[in-house]
């Protein structure tokens, strides 16, 4: 959905997985979702995958999904490509971020509508 305005949810959205096939958010509808931005040369990636892992883990057999969306907007911190070489990098990792999607950009003009949506859904300091 262009327009993320007019979306009534996130179910609303269609994303690329990390091969670039669609992928319609209406197959997590009745499942808690943590929809996050990953970045494997943050000072915080670490921690962050540790902490991903950890929820990923607990919460397997629960009705919660992790949706992690690489993004390379901040100082080019998400170097590695989408496919093979994405799922190599969280292997190696040991990183078990959930359901892995393309690369995309969370910020201004070119922000995914998926982002533009949270953003504007949240308000306050993150909108």
């Amino acid at each position: 959905m262009e327009d993320y305005k007019n979306a009534k949810s996130v179910y609303d959205f269609t994303v690329k997985d990390s091969q670039g096939a669609d992928v319609s958010l209406e197959k997590y509808r009745g499942k808690v979702l943590l929809i996050v931005n990953i970045a494997s040369q943050c000072g915080l990636t670490k921690g962050n995958y540790a902490e991903l892992t950890e929820l990923s883990q607990k919460y397997a057999d629960k009705d919660f999904k992790i949706l992690s969306f690489p993004c390379n907007q901040f100082g080019g911190q998400m170097p590695e490509g989408d496919g093979e070489e994405m799922v190599c990098h969280l292997r190696s990792a040991k990183a078990e971020v959930g359901d892995v999607f393309a690369k995309i950009d969370v910020n201004g003009d070119g922000a995914h509508p998926l982002y533009k949506y949270l953003k504007h859904k949240q308000g306050g300091t993150l909108g």
